[in-house]
């Protein structure tokens, strides 16, 4: 899905999908709508990613060399990633990875790990006392966390997740590690109607205006 806006583009939203979660729901649960009734001058791209190629890494290939690299070839000045639950863990894996590419990023329910990661940390004395070793810098949760130990200082970010998202201890760890990040917790679990809230509250928000 994308939303072409009258004139020329200066921002695209990549948007990248969770776990079951189809390029085709973002316009279905209203977040083009929202889009364009606030901020007509925005393009925005769904991804189509499935949960094997989140998995397997090969989503982060072809964000970056089928999405992003193309649209800073079209002239694109800023590109934000928008990712919900495990999209989020993927926008943030790819700064992990490739850093400096983008511009800002908006996180819903962003899936902050596994249990096994979490507890690694944990047991190190958390994230400060972490020293990763070289088996865990080669799984991308890892490096997620080794890079939030010190994100750029002047990436804009976004973070909005429900009260009672089965997550929320995880995802309010990560909203730490981004001291001037706009936080904002709303009612509600680990659904859309979460995500549709949050998604109209990040286009309101100081971070993204600015």
């Amino acid at each position: 899905m994308t939303v072409q806006p009258k004139g020329t583009a200066t921002t695209l939203i990549v948007l990248l999908p969770g776990a079951y979660i189809a390029a085709a729901d973002f316009a279905a649960n209203g977040f083009q709508d929202l889009a364009a009734a606030s901020r007509p001058s925005l393009e925005l791209f769904a991804a189509d990613f499935d949960l094997a190629s989140i998995a397997n890494a090969d989503a982060l290939a072809v964000l970056r060399n089928q999405i992003l690299v193309p649209a800073r070839q079209r002239g694109i000045g800023r590109i934000w990633l928008a990712g919900i639950s495990l999209g989020g863990l993927l926008a943030l894996c790819h700064c992990a990875d490739t850093p400096g590419e983008i511009d800002g990023l908006c996180l819903l329910s962003p899936y902050p790990g596994s249990r096994l990661t979490a507890r690694a940390i944990a047991d190190a004395g958390g994230l400060a006392g972490w020293r990763p070793s070289a088996e865990q810098m080669r799984d991308p949760e890892f490096r997620v966390w080794h890079w939030l130990r010190q994100p750029p200082a002047d990436l804009p970010v976004f973070i909005g997740y429900g009260r009672a998202d089965r997550f929320a201890d995880g995802m309010a760890r990560l909203a730490d590690c981004f001291p001037a990040a706009d936080r904002q917790v709303v009612d509600g679990g680990h659904d859309w109607a979460v995500w549709r809230r949050s998604w109209h509250n990040f286009l309101a928000s100081p971070v993204f205006t600015a």
